[in-house]
């Protein structure tokens, strides 16, 4: 595995321990390519979430695929870019 789909990962697994501890249950999109690498859920709502780490943000593309994807009112889209040296994520509601 190379070392950027490493450090995605670990930005994953983090993002799954910090939804858990919150008391969502999470369901991760292993090797997925799709609009989301995160689903999480409570008894109230969802969020379907995109992680980034480092540099990375979300193309043009990816914000039309996003966009397109048709969501319970109840639901959230976000992505969550964990940034080299810092604890917590910036979130960005889409």
């Amino acid at each position: 595995m190379n070392a950027a789909k490493q450090k995605g990962s670990r930005a994953e697994r983090r993002a799954v321990k910090m939804l858990e501890a919150l008391g969502y249950c999470v369901l991760k999109s292993g090797g997925s390519f799709g609009p989301f690498d995160l689903v999480a859920w409570d008894a109230a709502a969802f969020k379907l979430i995109q992680i980034k780490s480092g540099s990375a943000r979300l193309s043009a593309i990816e914000r039309e695929q996003i966009a397109a994807v048709n969501a319970p009112s109840n639901a959230t889209k976000e992505c969550w870019v964990f940034r080299d040296r810092c604890r917590q994520p910036s979130i960005e509601r889409l």
